[in-house]
């Protein structure tokens, strides 16, 4: 990437930073049209019987193509668990590039906002959503942990401890871990290949591929961290069951449960960033093949004939959008992790950063949601997607500053304060 673009996604951030301190850490969200006891009852409906749901839920859809401002009608503005770790990991980024000890406090403030917004009734630490969700197996109540929350969590307190060496980080790490370990119970699939529940609930569906790619993830990052072998047998598990899960054309379902088998962009990314993770950290041979099949796929189908992130390659349904924000950021984190293995890869990373910062962000500092059918959802989200394009975004830096100093910052910030000043 060229100086002059990493000068563009360094003023980005910074312009995104202040809307942040501006804006607030609370944020209405994707779900909230459905949040409300009136709006789970119709997504409820939706799923029992579709043909008098979709009635029921035609306001709301109405509403999300046309009106999406029309969400502050439906339910509240609220702190995002999922959002807080990415911030912490972005300012944890911004800390390791530029030095200095603000990034690092902002990074320890929304870790200790963390440690507050666990979810209560569990001994260890875990988190989920803050609000009651819907879904085609019943509803997630609450402050259930879900397994595609606390990983980024697990990863925020382990990025900010690499840092400081803070022991107080530890515990938490550890309780984090255990939850993943034993709250999750196993379908086997086949020998040593299993698929983890999304919550703890003892009816918890399981099947979900990400959701065992996540499990899979964190625990091989904890059996590094703690050299405890039970972590990793337990991940050996759910990464085998990713591996059977290929599609022989590369992809991945979203479930393996016979209904959704669809496949879109964010999904396929989280299942490829967790194959990555566990590669750097294992070596992984199997990891490698997937990858290889997997970003074959995802380059030849999950992007448009202008080469921006398209939501589906196989779609579940009609939808009332053409562009997702969620879909740039991790699009940006993948290629991050992945960066000069695939030269194609990497000149798509470009142009999906390019646009971001050209169309994608206001001049409030924040990004746009969606690109709409007709015109744009505007609405700052944290979950869906600030956070995590932050997050992206300042981990290209960090990898940027890497690749021109051998790990100091302080070239790259002195080309970013050069290019800021012109």
């Amino acid at each position: 990437m060229g100086k002059t673009q990493i000068a563009k996604v360094e003023a980005s951030v910074a312009r995104f930073t202040n809307w942040l301190d501006r804006y607030g850490e609370t944020s209405y969200d994707h779900q909230s049209f459905y949040a409300s006891k009136l709006g789970r009852a119709a997504k409820a409906l939706y799923y029992r019987k579709p043909l008098l749901g979709t009635l029921a839920v035609a306001p709301m859809v109405f509403s999300e193509a046309f009106l999406p401002s029309a969400r502050r009608l439906f339910w509240k503005r609220q702190r995002l668990p999922i959002a807080d770790a990415h911030y912490a990991m972005g300012f944890a980024f911004l800390a390791q590039i530029q030095g200095g000890r603000e990034y690092h406090r902002r990074a320890v403030h929304f870790l200790e906002v963390l440690k507050e917004t666990r979810c209560r009734g569990y001994e260890d630490y875990c988190w989920g959503y803050p609000f009651h969700w819907e879904t085609r197996t019943g509803t997630f109540m609450e402050g259930t942990p879900l397994i595609t929350t606390v990983p980024y969590v697990y990863e925020a307190f382990a990025q900010v401890y690499a840092i400081d060496k803070n022991p107080k980080w530890q515990p938490t790490l550890k309780s984090i871990a255990d939850h993943a370990l034993h709250c999750y119970w196993e379908k086997e699939t086949a020998p040593n290949t299993a698929s983890c529940a999304y919550t703890p609930a003892p009816d918890a569906p399981s099947g979900v591929i990400n959701a065992s790619a996540y499990r899979a993830c964190l625990l091989m990052q904890a059996a590094h961290h703690f050299s405890d072998p039970r972590y990793r047998e337990a991940a050996e598990r759910n990464l085998n069951f990713v591996f059977a899960s290929q599609n022989p054309d590369g992809s991945w379902y979203y479930a393996l449960d016979g209904e959704r088998d669809f496949v879109d962009h964010f999904h396929t990314c989280f299942v490829l960033k967790a194959l990555a993770k566990i590669e750097q950290l294992t070596g992984c041979t199997r990891c490698h093949a997937a990858i290889e099949r997997g970003v074959a796929y995802y380059v030849k189908n999950l992007f448009d004939a202008d080469g921006l992130p398209m939501p589906f390659s196989r779609r579940p349904r009609m939808t009332v959008y053409r562009h997702e924000l969620y879909d740039y950021a991790e699009c940006i984190n993948l290629g991050v992790l992945l960066r000069g293995r695939f030269p194609e890869l990497d000149r798509i990373v470009n142009g999906a950063v390019s646009d971001v910062l050209t169309r994608w962000q206001k001049s409030d500092g924040s990004f746009r949601a969606r690109k709409l059918i007709l015109g744009w959802d505007s609405v700052p989200m944290h979950r869906w997607a600030q956070s995590q394009l932050f997050r992206s975004l300042t981990f290209l830096l960090a990898h940027e500053a890497k690749a021109l100093d051998n790990g100091n910052g302080a070239a790259l910030h002195q080309l970013v304060e050069s290019k800021a000043v012109n």
